[in-house]
């Protein structure tokens, strides 16, 4: 999946006002945690993770883990949050033309 700037842009607007659905705990990334993502993902398409960690490269690592086991487009991330999108079959959100 490959979206074009203004459709990043769109996406990034709407996922503005939302709070982070899924905060890892101490335990890092779990298999639940992965469970959780995918599920959020399949419910509302854009989602905000957050993963509290002061290592940068630990928190790199993470989140390229999430994006590679949800095979989620990585939209931004801002400090500790990532934010996803990953399209359903029925596409609750309608993208702008690129």
């Amino acid at each position: 999946m490959k979206l074009s700037n203004k459709q990043k842009q769109f996406l990034k607007g709407l996922a503005h006002p939302l709070k982070p659905v899924v905060q890892l705990g101490a335990n890092g990334l779990t298999e639940g945690v992965l469970a959780e993502v995918e599920s959020a993902l399949e419910h509302h398409e854009l989602i905000k993770v957050k993963v509290p960690t002061d290592d940068r490269e630990e928190k790199t690592l993470i989140m390229d883990a999430i994006i590679r086991e949800t095979n989620a487009e990585k939209l931004q991330v801002i400090g500790h949050t990532l934010i996803l999108y990953r399209p359903t079959e029925e596409c609750k959100i309608e993208l702008p033309k690129k």
